[in-house]
């Protein structure tokens, strides 16, 4: 699973170009997106919610994820108005970083709305992993694929950009497999998430990417 992965060919995009390049190809017909999501500590810079987070405040901290919900219905909207149909799954390693059990509130918030998030115990796909980690990509439709890239201080650096085919036929083959593996995010959470103490944020997470 995910074998040709590590030798695929890309074109390196810095940040604000991944992010162009994303939206015209979203909006382009791509009819669905997958995100399999696999780091257990990022940044958030710029998202009220995590600043929050980061600073001690937990309960301000889910206060202002669920402010974010309008911005997540419209998101939505969109997205069913384009006709594309997303997918995520999260992989969960144990015990739960801080910042997983933040973006697992803020998760939440989406699948309230609708979003179709799974979540994946990281121990059951230790045999995949014996050799390296799955991907964290975002793969839209049979076009695109990319894999988030950071800089040696842990900040988010743009992306590497995979078009090929065979590549991502496989890749997402791959997701398809782990996301059948998914459990229900609601079962998760109200079972690992719900009875948590509050986290312990001692400095800033070690990876930055874009806000939620």
């Amino acid at each position: 699973m995910f074998d040709s992965f590590p030798d695929g060919a890309f074109e390196r995009l810095d940040r604000p170009t991944y992010h162009a390049d994303l939206g015209r190809v979203y909006s382009s017909g791509i009819g669905f997106l997958n995100k399999l999501e696999r780091g257990q500590h990022f940044k958030e810079r710029g998202f009220p919610s995590w600043e929050a987070f980061a600073g001690g405040d937990w309960e301000r901290a889910l206060s202002l994820a669920d402010e974010r919900r309008e911005d997540y219905a419209r998101e939505l909207g969109r997205a069913s108005r384009l006709g594309v149909a997303h997918r995520r799954l999260r992989v969960v390693e144990f015990p739960v970083t801080p910042y997983v059990q933040w973006e697992l509130f803020v998760l939440r918030v989406r699948v309230d709305l609708g979003d179709d998030i799974k979540v994946l115990d990281a121990r059951d796909i230790s045999n995949i992993e014996r050799t390296r980690l799955v991907p964290e990509v975002v793969i839209l439709g049979d076009v695109v694929m990319y894999e988030v890239v950071y800089d040696e201080d842990g900040n988010a650096d743009g992306a590497k950009r995979y078009t090929d085919s065979s590549l991502i036929r496989e890749t997402n083959a791959g997701f398809d497999a782990l996301y059948e593996r998914g459990e229900g995010f609601h079962d998760f959470f109200d079972r690992e998430i719900v009875a948590l103490p509050p986290p312990r944020v001692s400095g800033a997470p070690t990876d930055s990417r874009g806000a939620r």
